[in-house]
């Protein structure tokens, strides 16, 4: 499954985050000795743990929601931060990263699917952070594009409406904020039940944890 899913997304030019979440080191390190360096982790505590018994060169993804009291612990290694939802979170990530001294990589989470359950930011809330003179004050934060999460359900049209709302945001901020700025280029939608119609909408980034790893316990 590994090698035809890699095949399928480098054709695309997408990465492949492995979503690792509740999943042993012994499993991590299988698809690790495969080639794959991108793996994503929703809660902080687990991170922590297996920071400590992983590779070094493992490229770690914050995918979940992060509570500011959490940044510190992960500014100093963390290789992508998914899930920005306001300036707070923002203003704290750059705060850790500064004491760091290291730039991180984040990307803005927006809130397109029908559940209310889920995170993520309104258009006008981004442009109000990107305008703000906090934002532009920044320099150890790098956003580099955008998150979302499709709506759970089978009706495609659906997903593939909710994503094509992705893609356009990103166009969108993109012309305004950051037309001459290179490391604005990812758009991470699509997991292992709509990946397939995330990469037709334009998707760089796909996190995928049962395809790879099974159902989880």
């Amino acid at each position: 499954m590994y090698e035809n899913l890699l095949k399928k997304l480098q054709s695309r030019g997408a990465t492949l985050i492995a979503v690792s979440k509740t999943q042993p080191v012994e499993r991590i390190l299988e698809l690790y000795q495969q080639g794959q360096r991108d793996f994503g982790e929703s809660r902080v505590q687990e991170l922590l743990k297996k920071v400590l018994l992983l590779p070094s060169d493992i490229r770690w993804h914050l995918i979940g929601h992060l509570q500011t009291n959490k940044v510190r612990f992960i500014a100093p290694f963390i290789h992508m931060i998914h899930s920005v939802d306001s300036l707070r979170l923002l203003q704290e990530i750059e705060k850790r990263a500064a004491a760091a001294r290291r730039t991180v990589d984040c990307l803005l989470q927006f809130h397109i699917a029908e559940e209310e359950t889920k995170y993520g930011l309104v258009e006008e809330e981004a442009h109000a952070i990107l305008q703000s003179t906090e934002y532009q004050a920044m320099r150890h934060v790098r956003i580099c594009g955008v998150m979302g999460m499709a709506t759970l359900t089978d009706d495609k049209e659906k997903i593939r409406a909710e994503f094509r709302t992705l893609r356009h945001i990103f166009d969108r901020l993109r012309q305004t904020y950051f037309a001459n700025d290179a490391h604005f280029r990812e758009i991470s939608m699509g997991m292992s039940a709509d990946w397939e119609i995330a990469l037709e909408e334009g998707s760089t980034m796909v996190r995928i944890g049962t395809l790879l790893f099974g159902p989880r316990t």
